[in-house]
């Protein structure tokens, strides 16, 4: 049995082991920081090749090279179009022009950081009123180090509220011209990302040339370019089949953060399928319940170009006819409430049912005279009323008329039963097959008067 102070002793040890584990892996996080620091002070910001390698690569170049042999009609186009496979080399090119034109947006926006940083020395406010990247290297490509803005013509670049805008705060301006080697960087960015940016219209404009053969009945209910976001976003048009209308809503989809502004009037869940025309065309109330609709119809569509079950684009045509319909049926006012009038009263008496039957049941459910003089009153006089635990009952004219005793006798109603009911009832209570009631006085012997005779004068 061990002693108090050789447990104390062994969890001091223990103690220690674990702070050496520690001190361990601090060391070896340490190390790792201090690796990647080592990694950003070595990469060369100074050079846009040390940040935009894009189209330095081989499937940059591969991709471009057989999409301008496409777009020159170099590729055979006679082929039989049963369903998209994944060996047809149309379907493949597609899905590589997809990927690559997410690949050039990410690009872009590198590019668009290089020149801000650049930049921001000249002109810091320029990128707080131009936003979009290729319009930003638009305006610094035509800027340059020019400090006077009046001498330069932005008119093609810029709308005239922009431009005026930008001509103000470059006049109050802290900025400082550039040198010719930072100028000659940004200037060369600019170059480079409206290259990139005209690499992605030849891309957008193949894909929506082939869209039309690969995904006919897509393209046709919701334009080739939504089509072509759609397929390349999912991976292809069969990963696309496969995806629920839930997902295939929200693809595309990018959260907007507006610090300082109201979010009642933002709507969620603004994915590509929101820039087809039947969401375009419908109203804002209602552009919620038409994206949850065009998102299952594409998911449909696209299981039938999937299986090359239209190559026509038939189906797509009427699925988008449809959607305009139920669109149009949604904002048709309600049917305004009828009043329904009320029918000419008919003044003449209606037929009742008579007969046998009828007074039966009139006799069976009418009220007894006792009950027809609790139910009267007679004028200026006041009825008498007994408690019956917590109601109290009026005796209405009972016992009113005469010496105050009660004159109305309570009579048993007579009611006729019928032979079968009477025959029942006989049955039961004297336990005879017959109708008739009898007595168990009498007797089944019978006697003759001859036989009456001789028994009495044997009783003499």
């Amino acid at each position: 049995m061990t002693t108090l102070a050789e447990s104390f002793l062994a969890d001091l040890d223990d103690l220690s082991d674990a702070s050496d584990h520690e001190q361990a892996g601090e060391q070896d996080e340490d190390g790792a920081e201090q690796m990647v620091l080592d990694d950003v002070e070595n990469l060369n910001y100074d050079s846009l090749e040390a940040v935009a390698h894009l189209r330095a690569s081989e499937r940059y170049k591969e991709i471009m090279q057989r999409v301008t042999d496409a777009l020159a009609g170099h590729e055979e186009n006679d082929r039989v179009w049963t369903a998209p496979s994944e060996e047809d080399p149309t379907y493949r090119l597609l899905v590589d022009c997809n990927q690559l034109a997410v690949d050039i947006d990410n690009e872009i926006g590198i590019i668009h950081n290089f020149m801000r940083d650049k930049y921001r020395l000249k002109f810091p406010e320029l990128e707080s009123l131009v936003h979009h990247p290729i319009d930003y290297a638009r305006v610094v490509q035509a800027i340059g180090n020019e400090m006077d803005l009046t001498m330069v013509n932005l008119d093609d670049v810029l709308p005239q509220a922009t431009i005026m805008v930008v001509s103000v705060t470059a006049s109050t301006t802290s900025g400082q011209p550039l040198s010719p080697e930072t100028l000659q960087r940004v200037q060369d960015a600019a170059a480079v990302a409206l290259q990139l940016d005209e690499d992605k219209i030849q891309i957008l404009q193949l894909v929506q040339q082939k869209m039309h053969k690969i995904a006919p009945n897509l393209s046709t209910a919701v334009g080739t370019e939504v089509a072509a976001r759609l397929m390349g976003v999912a991976g292809g048009l069969i990963n696309l089949s496969k995806m629920p209308a839930c997902n295939v809503q929200v693809l595309g989809a990018k959260r907007k953060t507006l610090a300082g502004f109201s979010t009642a009037t933002t709507q969620p869940h603004q994915g590509f399928i929101y820039n087809s025309d039947v969401i375009q065309q419908t109203p804002p109330g209602l552009r919620g319940k038409a994206s949850r609709m065009v998102g299952a119809k594409c998911t449909l569509l696209a299981r039938m170009d999937a299986y090359g079950q239209d190559p026509s684009g038939q189906a797509g045509e009427a699925m988008k006819t449809e959607m305009k319909k139920k669109v149009d049926k949604w904002q048709e006012p309600a049917p305004a409430k009828q009043h329904k009038v009320l029918p000419v009263p008919d003044m003449e008496p209606k037929k009742r049912r008579g007969g046998r039957r009828f007074r039966k049941m009139k006799e069976r459910y009418g009220l007894t005279d006792m009950r027809k003089a609790a139910n009267r009153m007679n004028f200026n006089q006041a009825e008498e009323e007994y408690i019956d635990g917590e109601d109290t009952i009026g005796l209405g004219t009972l016992g009113k008329e005469g010496s105050g005793r009660l004159r109305i006798q309570a009579q048993q109603q007579k009611q006729k039963l019928t032979a079968k009911s009477q025959k029942k009832f006989g049955k039961r209570l004297y336990g005879s097959a017959s109708g008739a009631a009898t007595s168990g006085l009498s007797s089944s012997l019978a006697f003759t008067p001859v036989q009456v005779t001789c028994f009495a004068a044997l009783l003499v």
